[in-house]
């Protein structure tokens, strides 16, 4: 299953969305991937998503697969579509 969301808030995929992410991430049994550009990140590691480099209008493509992935999307989707809380 995959999406293509764009990061909204002012200050991008900083600390504190990457951990929110993570934190979220981590609840699920899929895999669960970012890709921006040519760098990939694994959603349930915060350094990895860091390194991704996301800023404020990034398109990221996120691709989960795994035995709960529409649950796992739905609360992805749900975390960008807010900005992270921000």
């Amino acid at each position: 299953m995959e999406i293509e969301l764009t990061v909204n808030n002012a200050s991008g995929l900083h600390s504190r969305p990457a951990g929110k992410l993570v934190n979220t991430a981590v609840k699920f049994k899929s895999e669960i991937m970012l890709y921006n550009g040519d760098k990939t990140a694994n959603a349930k590691r915060i350094l990895s998503l860091l390194k991704l480099g996301a800023s404020k209008g990034s398109r990221i493509k996120v691709v989960i697969e795994g035995e709960d992935e529409k649950e796992a999307m739905t609360e992805i989707k749900r975390l960008f579509y807010n900005n992270f809380g921000e």
